[in-house]
């Protein structure tokens, strides 16, 4: 191995805390971290679940006082992380406590950072939209407790958001946003709409079929200090261990776990699978299906998926993935065909017969077969898009170096035209 490349790989999680129940538990949790006062994040929609409820009561008996912040907003902007911020900077907290999906975590990623050392927002931002500074400390505590089963936020130093003047997602990537303990209870997974379960799954199964299909840790350039090792360091043994078990639980209960939220075994794995994933892709790091998404989600038009608030067009970060995901694997399976049929065995797919050349149509046909299954949309075209959206879409992409480079394969503007061509319509 030439000392040009990466010879070294590193494993970081947040300590986890899984089953059902263990809601209950964050009082005694946040004890732990010495918080006296801590800021309450979710959204308007669980602001008046049990959940939250839980969360508040289990605080109030071990002596913490609370304040909620509520309004988070679903796929969050610049200009939600900002009031975020803001909330958090006037209310001194000691300590951050997150119950909801990827984008209450994230914002209060957002806020726990902006608050600790306050900066410009694009300070921290990932280049080229922003300058990519460091994290120079440490953050305040964050208990991260999702309440969606899909974004592996509670695992990932990673907070996402759209950058509302470019028309683009971006997000801050540290190993400092990480938080310092996730509290996952799967029991929250039984009240998800359809829609909301399916689009977490294929979040789910991106990320372990990005990561273990990313370019090896060892092909990387080796960094000129250890610190600058970064979190999206490539496929490695670590994170291989947890995507072919999320790859294999997804092949066994991500139909019945969409299709019937009473199935609560089903959810359940789901959650745990998530949970999985997310270790994997936060030190492995995802790529391209990724990297597409955030130009197919800045660009939204009118879609209005079911499930969700119709307040405005949104399309869902698990939908944004998964359609152009079948695309992208029938491109990378030719670095390593046998990579991509053991996914699509895992995930379900009869493999019997198929050879090195095969290994592209066998894993995306699986795809496209669980897309349908689930009424997920037929490609770019199922969530608004058509031929003469395919320029801009590209050119929405081509700044998200972070995760294209991580393909196994070389993604550029040609690159990308040709896989958003591929991903307009399945079938």
């Amino acid at each position: 191995m030439s000392c040009e490349h990466e010879c070294a790989f590193a494993v970081t999680t947040s300590p986890s805390v899984f089953g059902a129940g263990a809601l209950s538990e964050i009082g005694e949790h946040a004890s732990g971290f010495d918080l006296r006062r801590v800021a309450l994040f979710t959204d308007e929609r669980l602001a008046e679940s049990d959940y939250v409820a839980t969360v508040s009561r289990s605080l109030s008996a071990a002596g913490i006082d609370s304040e909620l912040y509520r309004r988070t907003r679903v796929e969050p902007t610049d200009g939600s992380f900002l009031e975020a911020a803001q909330f958090a900077r006037e209310g001194r907290f000691d300590g951050f406590v997150s119950v909801g999906g990827g984008s209450v975590i994230d914002t209060a990623k957002a806020a726990n950072l902006f608050s600790s050392h306050p900066a410009e927002l694009m300070t921290y931002v990932n280049r080229p939209l922003g300058e990519g500074m460091p994290v120079p400390g440490a953050l305040a505590p964050h208990i991260a407790c999702p309440t969606t089963a899909g974004t592996g936020s509670e695992n990932t130093g990673i907070a996402v958001f759209d950058l509302v003047s470019e028309k683009a997602k971006t997000g801050i990537v540290s190993h400092r946003l990480r938080p310092s303990l996730a509290v996952i209870d799967p029991q929250v997974t039984r009240t998800l709409p359809k829609n909301v379960a399916a689009s977490g799954a294929f979040d789910t199964l991106c990320h372990a079929l990005e990561s273990f299909t990313a370019r090896p840790y060892h092909e990387r350039p080796r960094p000129s200090h250890v610190r600058l090792r970064p979190s999206s360091q490539g496929a490695n043994p670590w994170s291989d261990i947890g995507c072919r078990e999320t790859l294999s639980l997804l092949g066994r209960f991500l139909l019945r776990g969409v299709v019937d939220g009473s199935d609560f075994e089903a959810r359940e794995q789901l959650q745990w699978a998530s949970t999985l994933a997310g270790i994997a892709f936060g030190n492995a790091g995802c790529h391209a299906p990724h990297g597409m998404s955030y130009s197919v989600s800045g660009l939204v038009r009118g879609f209005r998926p079911e499930g969700y608030p119709d307040a405005s067009p949104i399309i869902p970060h698990g939908m944004s993935v998964i359609v152009s995901a079948p695309a992208v694997f029938r491109m990378t399976a030719r670095h390593d065909p046998s990579r991509h049929l053991r996914a699509a065995k895992l995930l379900g797919a009869d493999i019997t017969g198929a050879g090195p050349d095969d290994a592209g149509h066998v894993l995306s046909a699986r795809l496209i077969e669980l897309m349908e299954k689930t009424s997920m949309p037929n490609g770019l075209s199922g969530v608004g898009y058509e031929a003469s959206d395919v320029e801009a879409l590209t050119e929405g992409a081509n700044p998200q170096r972070r995760l294209l480079d991580n393909a196994p394969v070389a993604i550029g503007t040609e690159e990308l035209r040709a896989l958003y061509t591929d991903a307009l319509r399945y079938w």
